[in-house]
Order: C-alpha cells, then structure tokens, then sequence
C-alpha cells in the first residue's frame, strides 16, 4: 500500500458535474437534491459555521498567543561551527550558505561565543555575543558588524 497511490473504492465517487433541477428524468428534478422543506432546502441557508445561535465553537475556544510584528528572525551559529573554514578566511552570511553551515539568512545571522577558534578569521555577520567577539579578535581576527 503506497499513501500516494491511494484512490476511492471503484463506484464510490460520484461525478458533481450535472445539471440539477432538471426534471424527473434527470433523476435531480424537482427538489434538486435538498429534500422537502427546512432551512437548508431553501436559498440563503446559514452559513458554514452557523450553529443556530449558538455560541460558534471558533467563538467559544481562547485566542492563544501573539505574533509580533516587528520580531526579527536571527540564526544563531557557535564559534565552532566557524572552524571549517581555512585560516584568514573572509566568513560573510554568503560564505556561510554556500558552506552549509546555515540552511537560510532569513533576518540576520548572530555569532554566539560557544566552542573553541584556532584560525585566524574575517567575520561579517549581523551581530555579535560579547565572548565571539574577544575570541574572534583574540587571535587577531575581525568581527564586524554589517
């Protein structure tokens, strides 16, 4: 059995694709598949989501969460993950893609102090923690912010 091979069983599926209301012969005439009387018999019937006065159910559950609108999305990467460059090697948002070390940018990239460097490098991200900043200079590297 594959999931995306899954089809209906063979004459359970009926085709949506005629006319209603179109006399007996059809075999939709008259009340067209509706029924006889009631409200959804009728034009104007209520609408998805309606339980007929009822308090609605999307109405009944509490509203969770907030999403800030001037949140940004920063990637965080540790200094470790900085040692498979070669020494005195410029390590840019670009450089650090095409590297595989960050999957997407998406609102900025953040050099955080964790892990050990041994390589002498040029770094240019977004943004800086205190101790990937001394480290990086430590060994006569740059971090710069862009």
């Amino acid at each position: 059995m594959n999931l995306s091979k899954l089809t209906p069983a063979e004459g359970s599926v009926h085709s949506d694709n005629f006319r209603r209301g179109r006399g007996h012969a059809s075999g939709n005439g008259k009340t067209a598949g509706k029924g006889h009387k009631g409200q959804k018999a009728r034009s104007g019937a209520p609408r998805p989501g309606f339980e007929g006065g009822q308090m609605p159910l999307y109405r009944r559950l509490p509203k969770r969460g907030f999403k800030n609108r001037n949140s940004k999305e920063i990637v965080a990467i540790n200094l470790s993950d900085l040692e498979q460059f070669e020494d005195g090697a410029e390590v840019t948002v670009e450089t650090l893609l095409d590297a595989g070390v960050i999957k997407k940018a998406l609102d900025g990239v953040k050099i955080l102090g964790n892990g050990e460097l041994t390589k002498k490098l040029n770094v240019s991200v977004n943004a800086f923690s205190e101790s990937a900043k001394e480290k990086i200079e430590a060994l006569g590297g740059k971090a710069e912010v862009i």
